[in-house]
């Protein structure tokens, strides 16, 4: 590789700056918010009346104040976009060799408190999927409409 072309791939790799959303393809946003908030701690970051039959909502982690963080170039931990999917919109998920074919998630949480984020899954009935321990304990689960999930403590 040329020089020429080593100084084009560092600039391309500054054109990203974070990540912004993941768009979650479920069947009702009304009950999809409820089971987010009560089982992972998002929030609704919009100004819409959260109520039945909504389309699509915007979901983020409030920080230690209860704020939630403002849109920028910066993103730490992406929002969630929830939208009402057509039967076949399809779920968050993949399968490979490597899990024998069990479906993958599609995104890793981080928890400092891995052991009490499991609790309250079994307590709540969250479709545990694996527990395993790779780099540190990972649970993968399902929300109630099949998108695929992972959980990390470091």
């Amino acid at each position: 590789m040329s020089e020429h072309e080593e100084n084009k791939e560092e600039q391309m790799l500054e054109d990203i700056t974070g990540m912004t959303c993941i768009y979650v393809p479920v069947n009702d946003v009304y009950e999809s918010i409820k089971w987010y908030q009560k089982n992972l701690g998002y929030q609704p970051s919009n100004n819409e009346l959260v109520e039945p039959g909504m389309v699509t909502a915007v979901l983020n982690f409030p920080d230690r104040n209860g704020n939630l963080p403002l849109p920028g170039l910066r993103q730490v931990a992406p929002a969630l976009f929830l939208h009402k999917s057509d039967e076949e919109g399809g779920r968050l998920r993949f399968s490979w060799s490597l899990d024998s074919g069990n479906p993958h998630a599609i995104a890793c949480f981080i928890t400092p408190r891995i052991e009490e984020l499991y609790n309250r899954f079994r307590a709540n009935g969250v479709n545990i999927l694996e527990e395993r321990v790779t780099c540190g304990p990972n649970i993968t689960f399902a929300d109630p409409d099949g998108n695929v999930w992972e959980v990390w403590q470091p």
